[in-house]
């Protein structure tokens, strides 16, 4: 369901009026276009890193610590060596060194962070199971897999660290022995926060936890590594960002960038789970340059559960002040943020987002966070779509929703009382995320959750909720509001080329990981050239066709990779409006874009097409001039400002007391786009992230038992949501408050449709049950549902201490 009103062209400006547009002209920013990237999918023409195959290539195979603690005495190789068809046996006494974490103003603030980032190798202890601690490389991948069994490790166990609030106790054991199991602390803080408290009419406290799970995508992690003959350069396939894994890549292996040639293949999924350097891409780099031949790594699906990056395990203690009338005051949040047992990525970036978004879209006029960045044995955490923004609003909406059983109110109403509407704007608490400050200025929250509600029609939802109820069915509904940070990163390139032969070429900095790039940036080119958007080939992920970028995370491709080819466009058309004045004879101020030419306006047989004067303007022609060749022009998008997307998710939940299975009966989640570029890759995204959350909420969690074991290595133990278990999602999007940051007006929404999933399956949940408990811990796993089923059912017994220990007071192990 789409808001039919608040679809694109509803009085808005487009971003072609700046480059001289009429009303006529054809507009594609807005319009639902399908997918350009998919045909080659679905016909299964597209590359993968796996699909690459190249002559005389050799085979990795990694050899991880089967230990989670435990300080390294041997590692003997000889056999492994010995095997025919080895080629190369590397440790730690070959490629020493850490992955560097990237430079984006963490390392001023804690100098000490790159002493915990993550070696390529374990040397002198291992500090989680599935650690790297040897590879062997080989004809093949099978004599390699023989190989990597002859290698004998000796392991002197330690004591595992796994609780992220039991690490910081004063006896636990260190994982690194000159640093404390706190790696850093971040804080916040505003307003009067004490003085609100002592003056509070309510105050509401809870201990919330959010279980370690991550993505899963479809394609596992892999890498190709060419050495080019004759000189030290390497081609590498597979890291998913180009250009910031260049540059780490690059440093590690004491290259220059120019050596470092990153190469573009299919990506089956990313997530953020796959966006950063792992030791593999570089050992597979490493070795590729010192056998002098290519080299291929592709991670198996149980290597993929204890070694690509985990997320989401934080624990909460939270408490709010509120007025007699509900209306908040205060808000004090205390995080243990597990990152396993190194910084991984651009961390602490996503403990900074954590514990700066946790008020949300809420007026909340004083504030004080702190977030624990905690080291354990566990598998290291990164970035997973909605990092940080997921935890928090699921700790911070079970607070509200506990604020208004406590005080009397509705969920509904506690939250119209203090969400922020177009009356507060600017909002500028005076408080930084990631060095920049919060600075919300387009929106009306309270506004749009009235949409939502009536869109849903969610007092008959109530109604039907309660009528049911009355019937014996445990049927529930739950509400959550959300607030996204997108467009991180200050900068993005981008390039237009016009080829004589009419089509046009972009270039970004940006990456396609399945987010629908190709689509929009083709779409913005295409309506200030006015052409049909087929004519548009997009490139990306290769460092030899563009110099600089910055990649696609954080909900920022739209904004900043658009922003960068839409000015590429522009500085194109004055280019051509330029030459094509002298061509035809006619005064720049004359001419206007129509039909992919220039021509002069009210003149429409005086005119040049794009292609026509690119093909015009050759080598010699424009050496005359002293000019440059060609049609085209470079460009560098900055944003100093985020945008902050904002929206509701409504579930009607109902259990089976039988079975403790459940059915979602509605789920319908919103958004404010601020302006979509293309309606129907947008929905897709916010549906497709719904999804995941609701894997988060009900089926997802990495699971390790008291020795540090992971107990979720395949999908036999890991759950996920199949289709049969997902419901119709309904999407409403608005776009009633354009941001003025960018000249979209667009808001990033790679992530909104699953940021209030797990807070509001939560709320469902209890309201189903209505017998007094709390969720206060996602995933609700199927046998938590079954044992507070079981509770409910008359002549069953004692009640279940551990169901009642996960419903009410989570588990952080």
């Amino acid at each position: 369901m789409i808001d039919e009103n608040a679809m694109p062209g509803a009085g808005l400006s487009t971003p072609g009026a700046s480059g001289g547009l009429g009303a006529s002209a054809k507009r594609y920013v807005g319009q639902p276009v399908k997918r350009r990237e998919d045909a080659k999918l679905l016909r299964g023409e597209a590359r993968f890193v796996d699909d690459i195959d190249l002559h005389q290539q050799l085979h990795l195979v990694v050899v991880r610590s089967s230990e989670a603690h435990a300080r390294l005495v041997s590692v003997n190789t000889e056999a492994a060596r010995r095997t025919p068809g080895v080629r190369m046996v590397i440790t730690a006494a070959d490629l020493p060194g850490r992955i560097p974490l990237e430079q984006i103003g963490y390392h001023d603030v804690y100098p000490w962070i790159e002493d915990l980032t993550h070696p390529i190798f374990a040397a002198d202890r291992v500090r989680y199971v599935g650690q790297p601690v040897a590879a062997i490389v080989a004809d093949s991948p099978y004599l390699a897999e023989d190989a990597a069994a002859r290698i004998e490790i000796a392991y002197d166990l330690l004591s595992p660290v796994l609780d992220p609030q039991e690490a910081l106790a004063d006896d636990t054991v260190r994982l690194f022995d000159d640093h404390t199991n706190e790696a850093l602390r971040i804080e916040k803080t505003y307003g009067d926060t004490p003085g609100a408290f002592e003056g509070a009419a309510h105050v509401v406290t809870g201990t919330y936890t959010v279980g370690r799970h991550s993505g899963v995508p479809m394609e596992t992690r892999g890498c190709v590594a060419q050495p080019e003959p004759g000189c030290r350069g390497v081609n590498i396939w597979g890291p998913v960002h180009a250009h910031d894994c260049q540059r780490i890549i690059a440093n590690v292996l004491q290259l220059s960038l120019a050596d470092v040639h990153m190469r573009h293949t299919a990506i089956g999924g990313n997530f953020g789970v796959k966006g950063g350097v792992f030791p593999e891409h570089i050992m597979t780099a490493w070795a590729a340059l010192q056998l002098g031949r290519p080299v291929k790594w592709t991670e198996d699906r149980l290597e993929h559960m204890v070694a690509t990056s985990h997320a989401r395990e934080q624990v909460y203690e939270m408490s709010a002040a509120f007025d007699a009338d509900g209306r908040l005051l205060a808000l004090t949040d205390e995080i243990w943020d597990n990152h396993g047992a190194f910084l991984r990525q651009a961390e602490p970036l996503v403990s900074d987002i954590t514990v700066g978004m946790v008020p949300g879209p809420y007026r909340v006029p004083a504030y004080s966070g702190v977030l624990h960045v905690v080291l354990s044995n566990k598998t290291p955490s990164a970035a997973y779509r909605a990092p940080g923004r997921y935890e928090g609003t699921f700790a911070r909406e079970r607070l509200l929703d506990q604020a208004a059983h406590q005080i009397g109110l509705s969920p509904v109403e506690i939250r119209r009382r203090n969400l922020l509407t177009s009356a507060d704007l600017p909002y500028e608490p005076g408080m930084e995320i990631c060095f920049e400050p919060y600075h919300f200025d387009s929106g009306d929250v309270v506004d749009h959750l009235d949409k939502a509600l009536a869109a849903a029609d969610f007092d008959q939802w109530e109604k039907e909720a309660v009528e049911l109820r009355a019937q014996g069915r445990l049927v529930g509904n739950g509400v959550g509001i959300l607030m996204d940070k997108a467009g991180l990163g200050l900068y993005e390139t981008g390039a237009v080329d016009v080829d004589p032969s009419g089509r046009v070429r972009v270039r970004t900095g940006a990456s396609s990981v399945g987010q629908g790039i190709e689509t929009v940036l083709a779409q913005i080119v295409a309506e200030e050239f006015q052409v049909d958007p087929e004519l548009i080939d997009i490139v990306h992920g290769d460092t030899d066709l563009i110099p600089d970028g910055v990649g696609s995370w954080s909900s920022r491709s739209t904004v900043l990779a658009g922003g960068a080819a839409r000015q590429a466009a522009l500085d194109t058309i004055d280019k051509a409006k330029r030459l094509a004045a002298d061509m035809l004879e006619a005064s720049i101020d004359d001419l206007v874009v129509s039909d992919g030419s220039i021509m002069v306006a009210g003149s429409a047989d005086s005119r040049l097409s794009l292609a026509e004067i690119a093909g015009r303007w050759d080598g010699w022609s424009a050496r005359l001039a002293g000019d440059e060749p060609g049609l085209g022009a470079q460009a560098v998008y900055v944003d100093s400002h985020m945008n902050y997307p904002y929206g509701v998710t409504l579930v009607q939940l109902e259990v089976d007391p039988a079975t403790g299975g459940h059915t979602i009966r509605r789920f319908l989640t919103t958004t404010e786009a601020g302006r979509a570029i293309n309606p129907m890759t947008t929905r897709g995204q916010v549906i497709g992230a719904a999804i995941q959350g609701i894997g988060g909420a009900l089926y997802e969690e990495f699971l390790y038992d008291d020795s540090g074991q992971p107990m979720c290595t395949s999908f036999m133990d890991y759950l996920l949501p199949g289709a049969q278990e997902m419901p119709d999602v309904d999407f409403l999007m608005t776009e009633d408050a354009p941001t003025p940051n960018n000249p979209f007006g667009a808001k990033g929404l790679g992530e909104v449709g699953l940021i209030a999933v797990g807070a509001s399956i939560a709320s469902a949940v209890d309201d189903a049950f209505s017998d007094g408990q709390v969720v206060r811990k996602v995933p609700v796993a199927p046998e938590t549902l079954w044992h507070r089923a079981l509770d409910r059912r008359p002549n069953v017994g004692v009640p279940h201490p551990r169901a009642l220990e996960v419903v009410a007071e989570g588990s952080h192990g």
